[in-house]
């Protein structure tokens, strides 16, 4: 039992920042604060046992603090104490991601009716169900879902159209992907410095901007396009960076928000001498704007973030030797955040011949896929290709990829097969 608690005590130790800064951004009331956190340590360390994988014990911990805040404002709000003029426009910046949006959240917010002022910051900042909802009000939950209805509805009717900052003149993406080809060059992989934000191609700094496209194969159709664009600086949880607005046309089934089209993101991201990284992500979802940063777990990892503690994409790529390819397929270790360059090829597209490396990183978004990124010497993306392991995501789909796409590129990795499903390009380059 001793053992257990030293080993416990260990853990803590390394893990106690994050949760601090967790809980004090979330509760204004510096006393409140330290008597949440006391809690949160106290659960944590009466479960400890019940945790099987003591690597995921940050994101564990900072689940149990954000537990303890909900519960927090739970209680708060049935003893009647708290309000929506409580949440001040800086308890917002500091919890989520910036003054202009959290500004734009709370004075839509107040200008609401009371009755939906309040459903809102119930279901929405609360997290508290419908059926909590209607025992809170004494109304049945029929009640409770038709007030949702028209509390979001006045939310978005009130809510301000967010312009598109800045000029864009973006050139139109081609509907059919041009003709390609890759060919492997024997000659030295060259170094380079890979600024743009992983998935989304774009330098996350102030005056850059680009569009993308996703093209289906085997018809290399376009499908989803975005447009982004630096609007500025940021600043996330003490963390500088920059704001990213991003327009989703299109989005494929698994970008969708609600039906929106397009669906409109903001990201706050930083770029240093030695990593890229997304610090926030934020976008609206039925009336409300849902935010996720750097600080939320797995939750915002899963989806935005990449690398031991979010550390994010490496920008000076050279080759490790943790991935390699030859004639039989591509072989790769076992360990987490698999990306490494793999060799120097020669892209032709559109007319132009470019001399790039071939960056794979496999299972860095969801587990059974793997990408192929050829950069050229200025660290910009010519051309990325996604593959899917032939069983990825079978129960949604009910076909095995080779099946789906028999006619698409197939490889092995560690000698599972995966498939080509779709490219994506920038119109730097078509």
């Amino acid at each position: 039992m001793r053992i257990l608690c030293n080993e416990f005590e260990q853990m803590l130790l390394g893990c106690k920042g994050p949760v601090e800064r967790y809980v004090k951004f979330r509760l204004s009331n510096l006393t409140d604060a330290e008597d949440v956190l006391q809690e949160v340590y106290l659960v944590a360390y009466q479960q400890y046992g019940t945790l099987r994988d003591k690597s995921r014990f940050k994101a564990w911990l900072l689940q149990i603090a954000k537990n303890k805040c909900k519960d927090y404002f739970r209680k708060k709000l049935k003893a009647e104490e708290i309000s929506l003029e409580e949440v001040s426009d800086a308890q917002l910046e500091k919890s989520r991601q910036g003054i202009v949006v959290s500004t734009l959240v709370q004075d839509t917010m107040e200008q609401l009716v009371e009755k939906n002022r309040q459903l809102l910051w119930m279901y929405y900042f609360c997290e508290m169900s419908q059926v909590e909802i209607a025992e809170r009000l004494g109304v049945p939950v029929g009640t409770v879902k038709s007030r949702l209805h028209y509390a979001k509805k006045e939310f978005r009717d009130k809510y301000p159209n967010r312009n598109w900052k800045g000029e864009i003149s973006m050139k139109q993406l081609p509907k059919v992907l041009p003709e390609y080809t890759i060919t492997k060059v024997e000659k030295e992989v060259f170094p380079v410095k890979w600024e743009e934000l992983m998935g989304w191609f774009i330098v996350p700094r102030e005056g850059e901007k680009l569009s993308w496209g996703m093209y289906d194969f085997p018809a290399r159709s376009l499908t989803e396009y975005v447009d982004l664009e630096v609007v500025g600086k940021a600043e996330v949880h003490g963390v500088e960076g920059v704001e990213i607005q991003a327009r989703e046309h299109n989005p494929m089934e698994f970008n969708q928000e609600a039906g929106a089209n397009p669906v409109e993101r903001t990201f706050v991201a930083q770029l240093t001498d030695t990593h890229c990284r997304i610090l926030a992500e934020s976008h609206m979802s039925q009336g409300v704007r849902k935010y996720y940063t750097f600080l939320d777990g797995d939750d915002f990892l899963k989806n935005w973030g990449f690398g031991e503690d979010n550390c994010g994409n490496e920008v000076c790529m050279e080759a490790k030797g943790d991935i390699t390819r030859d004639s039989e397929g591509i072989h790769a270790v076992d360990k987490e955040y698999l990306l490494d360059v793999v060799g120097r090829y020669e892209v032709k597209i559109a007319g132009q011949t470019y001399d790039t490396v071939c960056v794979i990183t496999i299972e860095t978004y969801n587990p059974g896929t793997m990408s192929e990124q050829y950069l050229d010497r200025n660290g910009r993306t010519i051309l990325w290709r996604r593959f899917n392991r032939d069983d990825w995501a079978y129960e949604r789909y009910g076909q095995k990829w080779s099946e789906k796409l028999p006619d698409n590129e197939q490889v092995l990795v560690n000698g599972e097969l995966y498939v080509h499903w779709y490219d994506c390009v920038t119109d730097r380059v078509v």
